[in-house]
């Protein structure tokens, strides 16, 4: 099969560099373009990131040499691409702008920005979750007058150790969340090295970073009525996020209610049985198994759990009844894979499966 071309936008950056790691050797895509600021722009990739690759693997050989164009130059971009990856590091206007001119262009973007979270007809999708509103694509094909051109974006990499637990127990009607997530700094796009004032320091305070944790799951949970996605009415999340020293991992500790009061066997068995679509369709990059439950008091943990299917899983331990709520547990997901860059190659894998990427 004829890998399909893409370009990474904002490719200098932790998650551009996540993506270039996660696409060196994947069998349906290959990156053949990167673009970044005009201040990279006309330097080999090696040029612009030798001296600030952030992640624990190598630079792939096959994108060094690459010249790195200028992401505001779209045309130049997309001229020998069939879609792109998009991880720009810019204000929320700037980025909408940008994302919807490369889909104006007939370019798909997927993105791992916030941006476009938000935007009525643009799908937010956890694949294993939600992968009936890639049907909102054609609603927003419509308004931006384009064929093939459109934005699909993956929800904040904070939500991903317990959104799609509640998911999977919706069965059961979760009524009311409580969730403080452990945020690692890599979700900042730094490392120790960027971060020093980090080690051995806890941050109660991520700009943002609550409100995304209370709503997206309720997009992500909601139904495609009247040309938009409606948001679902429950469960009702309340959050705090906190960062920690921690380089790869976000940690979350939940308590929830149900409507219908379920035994602990029952969520236990939902969770290690619960699949999707990427599962259905043997998607390149889906875990077999999405979610793992670990029995041991002290899991998960960061050291040992977060590359649980290469970091694609979501590992869940500590599930026991609460003395407030009906149940409380501890979730935990790699937030630059799963959370990140990978959540999007996989949104991107779904995409193509079902015909709304394809070359050009």
């Amino acid at each position: 099969m004829e890998k399909l071309r893409v370009a990474i936008l904002g490719g200098t950056g932790m998650v551009g560099q996540r993506f270039i790691s996660l696409l060196s050797d994947h069998p349906w895509f290959e990156v053949k373009t990167i673009a970044a600021s005009p201040r990279s722009a006309g330097k080999t990739y090696i040029e612009c990131v030798k001296d600030r690759w952030k992640l624990e693997e190598p630079i792939p050989e096959g994108v060094k040499d690459i010249v790195v164009k200028d992401v505001s130059d779209v045309e130049n971009v997309i001229k020998d691409i069939d879609f792109c990856f998009s991880a720009v590091d810019m204000s929320k206007d700037e980025i909408r702008a940008i994302e919807e001119k490369y889909a104006k262009a007939e370019t798909p973007v997927v993105s791992n920005n916030s941006a476009h979270r938000w935007t009525k007809d643009v799908p937010m999708i956890v694949p294993e979750i939600n992968p009936e509103h890639a049907a909102i694509i054609d609603v927003q094909k419509k308004r931006l007058g384009t064929s093939r051109g459109f934005i699909a974006v993956k929800p904040n990499c904070s939500i991903q150790s317990y959104a799609p637990v509640l998911f999977a127990w919706r069965e059961f009607v979760p009524t009311r969340v409580v969730v403080s997530t452990y945020q690692a700094i890599s979700g900042a796009g730094k490392n120790f090295k960027d971060w020093p004032e980090m080690l051995g320091n806890v941050i109660p305070f991520i700009n943002g970073e609550e409100e995304k944790s209370e709503k997206e799951p309720l997009k992500i949970f909601g139904t495609i009525k009247n040309d938009e996605i409606v948001s679902a009415d429950g469960p009702r999340i309340t959050s705090q996020c906190i960062r920690v020293p921690v380089l790869n991992g976000h940690t979350a500790s939940v308590f929830v209610d149900f409507d219908k009061k379920p035994q602990k066997e029952d969520l236990i068995d939902r969770l290690v049985n619960f699949s999707g679509e990427p599962q259905r369709l043997a998607l390149p990059s889906a875990p077999k198994q999405f979610i793992q439950y670990l029995s041991d008091d002290d899991r998960p943990q960061v050291t040992k759990d977060v590359d649980f299917e290469n970091g694609f899983g979501i590992s869940v331990g500590r599930l026991r009844p609460d003395t407030i709520f009906d149940y409380k547990f501890v979730g935990l997901s790699h937030n630059t894979v799963r959370g990140a860059a990978g959540g999007a190659v996989l949104c991107a894998e779904l995409l193509k499966a079902k015909g709304y990427i394809n070359a050009r």
